[in-house]
């Protein structure tokens, strides 16, 4: 599944919240629509593990321990804006080919393992 953020944010720390919501939701339609205590469980559990840490250039989102996106957090950067969003090549370095998308613009596609591949 994907979901897809349509709403422009005004700050980088609520653009944040909007593409971790999309996220959380896109987690919630991958079990089949029947709730049970595991799924519940489940759902709090990977809602509960998102972990924000800031760098001098990266802002890194976490899940259970697992990078899931990079968004530049800065304006110095020569190659992207800020608030784009960056698939992880690592765990402490992003994918500098190409933005999958900008938290600030709106407009872009997320699943709940994070941005999209390149087509």
């Amino acid at each position: 599944m994907t979901r897809f953020v349509s709403e422009s944010s005004k700050s980088i720390l609520t653009g944040i919240g909007k593409m971790k919501s999309a996220m959380i939701d896109d987690y919630k339609l991958s079990f089949p629509p029947v709730k049970s205590d595991i799924t519940v469980k489940m759902n709090e559990k990977y809602a509960n593990s998102f972990e924000v840490k800031y760098g001098s250039k990266y802002i890194k989102i976490v899940s259970n321990n697992s990078v899931t996106a990079f968004i530049v957090g800065t304006d110095k950067d020569k190659k992207f804006k800020r608030g784009d969003i960056l698939m992880a090549a690592g765990y402490s370095a992003p994918a500098r080919n190409k933005a999958r998308g900008n938290i600030l613009d709106g407009n872009y596609p997320i699943q709940w393992t994070g941005p999209l591949y390149l087509k």
